[in-house]
């Protein structure tokens, strides 16, 4: 009898701590899966939640310090295409992640920025695979008017041509079109430079 007693308590003993060992298992795992993320996983995972309910909005703080409010509709590779949203007339924008400083989430947000994602990263839309250069390529084609936020400066022009890494930008007067007599200088920026960009 008491050798039965001995045998269910180390049983129980053994059992609990294979559940203890399986809890810290998916602990690490998790810490492990969070160490991963990256904002662009966080922001396409808020994106998703809200893209199928309902419209919805994300404050974030730049690298060069300004505050915009954004509704992100397409997210790229290193950079994503939002509404800007505010006080001022309807516009888009693009930014690329590198020049996040902080994203301000809601609670729910934050919490739907953690959950993984539906879709495996190897089923991503063609958008999801484009880097910044061909978002530049595109609007340089359109020969669309850009007001780009620099890290220290800002700009108003027409994207000429895109390279690997930099783009010719030739600046003029906000609201004049690109006219070689409007034109007052041309630059060459470094995309890593880029903090914002306004269509």
């Amino acid at each position: 009898m008491r050798w039965d007693n001995l045998f269910d308590d180390l049983e129980g003993q053994l059992e609990n701590e294979r559940e203890a060992e399986e809890v810290d298992l998916r602990a690490e795992e998790e810490r492990l899966r969070l160490g991963r993320l990256s904002v662009r996983d966080r922001i396409l995972a808020v994106h998703d939640a809200h893209s199928r309910h309902a419209p919805y909005a994300i404050q974030l703080e730049l690298a060069d310090g300004h505050p915009v409010r954004v509704r992100p509709t397409t997210i790229g590779r290193d950079w994503f295409s939002a509404d800007l949203l505010g006080d001022g007339p309807a516009a888009q924008c693009v930014v690329p992640f590198s020049a996040i400083a902080a994203v301000f989430f809601t609670r729910s947000q934050l919490a739907q920025s953690l959950v993984p994602p539906v879709r495996p990263e190897t089923a991503a839309t063609l958008s999801a695979r484009l880097g910044l250069g061909f978002v530049l390529r595109d609007l340089c084609r359109r020969r669309a008017t850009v007001d780009l936020r620099l890290t220290r400066s800002q700009l108003f022009g027409t994207i000429d041509r895109v390279g690997r890494d930099h783009f010719d930008l030739a600046v003029h007067e906000a609201g004049s079109a690109r006219r070689e007599s409007a034109v007052s200088q041309y630059r060459v920026v470094s995309f890593d430079q880029v903090v914002f960009l306004r269509v």
